[in-house]
């Protein structure tokens, strides 16, 4: 485990006009294959910060912030623009229709929940048997997607179509020290690459990919990567935060990935990427020069778009960091608004911070 710098929250705040972005990347409804929406809203907010600022085949926004001077870096940052969320595919009339997930969705927790479907934010239900009519044996078993129905209404059917995206109905919403929404994978990430493009040192190319199609299977980032061919990779996104107790035995929770209020997660190794040690050593040198709270994002299964980024043309130097979450993947997130800053703070300041000959440098 990392020895942090300082393990206690420091009530970090976000400004009312961030957490309003926020908020607006947070409730848009972009699963998968339709990232519209937050396409909308994040070339809005990057067309007056880039120097060029380009919409690829498959729906990447790519936007580049030269830096001045020699030995400029090539710096690709990812954030992915879609989220989970679910496919409409069979329209049985009076508003009910059948679907499927896109992306890893739990089953077992889909019945009940409140989604919106399609850019009009379609008010709807994933509906099955109330609990009356069930008998013991059918209680035992998780009712699996294909058993579970989303009803839209009697007039569904003329606000909805086969082949439109939905998602979880949860608003984002401050509760003391955390933030709670949906999507906060990677929305989170999306807000923070905007503001990097805000302060962006000279002394890179700042490539920003706000990339599609993360959630099933990476797809943007390797497009956006082959574009950009950068010289270092970084992945912003959020990550499991398994830290709570076992409660079934009593007993502390020693097997996590990440701890809130422990600051941003730095990857060693997930499904997808081994991290450079080079860009590692770096990101953690800065985080304990400037005191910034942080943890290692332990291995385990998952990935992000660095799983991509690395294998792009000859290969590039990559690395993740993540927010650590709570209930990822499900109706509504929870993170700590510390780790949020904190993980924008580390970023910025190691750019401030990056050395070309990193990429001279063998680890030992």
């Amino acid at each position: 485990m990392a020895v942090k710098t300082n393990t206690r929250p420091q009530n970090l705040k976000m400004k009312k006009a961030d957490l309003d972005l926020l908020a607006r990347l947070c409730n848009a409804v972009s699963v998968s294959g339709d990232e519209q929406e937050v396409r909308d809203i994040v070339l809005e907010q990057v067309k007056p910060l880039a120097d060029s600022v380009t919409v690829d085949a498959l729906g990447n926004v790519l936007a580049t912030k030269l830096g001045k001077g020699k030995n400029k870096v090539r710096v690709m940052i990812a954030a992915h623009m879609d989220e989970i969320g679910f496919m409409l595919i069979k329209d049985e009339g009076d508003g009910i229709f059948e679907f499927r997930v896109v992306g890893g969705i739990d089953e077992r927790q889909l019945v009940g929940k409140s989604v919106w479907v399609g850019r009009e934010h379609v008010p709807g239900i994933i509906g099955a048997k109330a609990i009356h009519m069930t008998t013991p044996e059918e209680r035992k078993v998780a009712l699996k997607v294909e058993q579970l129905r989303i009803d839209l209404g009697p007039d569904g059917s003329s606000k909805a179509k086969i082949g439109d995206r939905g998602t979880f109905a949860t608003k984002l919403q401050v509760i003391g020290p955390s933030i709670r929404s949906k999507a906060l994978d990677d929305r989170l990430g999306v807000f923070n690459l905007i503001q990097l493009l805000k302060t962006a040192p000279d002394n890179i190319d700042l490539l920003a990919a706000f990339t599609v199609q993360e959630e099933v299977g990476l797809r943007g980032a390797h497009v956006a990567a082959y574009t950009f061919d950068p010289q270092i990779g970084i992945a912003l996104d959020s990550t499991p935060a398994n830290d709570l107790p076992f409660y079934d035995t009593g007993e502390v929770n020693a097997s996590y990935n990440t701890r809130l209020d422990g600051g941003p997660a730095i990857y060693l190794m997930d499904g997808a990427t081994i991290g450079d040690r080079r860009l590692i050593s770096w990101l953690t040198a800065v985080a304990e020069a400037e005191g910034i709270p942080w943890q290692y994002r332990q291995p385990g299964r998952g990935g992000t778009d660095a799983g991509s980024i690395h294998k792009t043309r000859s290969g590039v130097p990559s690395v993740s960091v993540s927010v650590p979450q709570r209930y990822l993947h499900s109706a509504a997130g929870l993170v700590r608004m510390d780790d949020c800053v904190n993980t924008l703070r580390l970023i910025q300041q190691a750019l401030i911070r990056l050395d070309p000959k990193i990429l001279n440098r063998q680890e030992k």
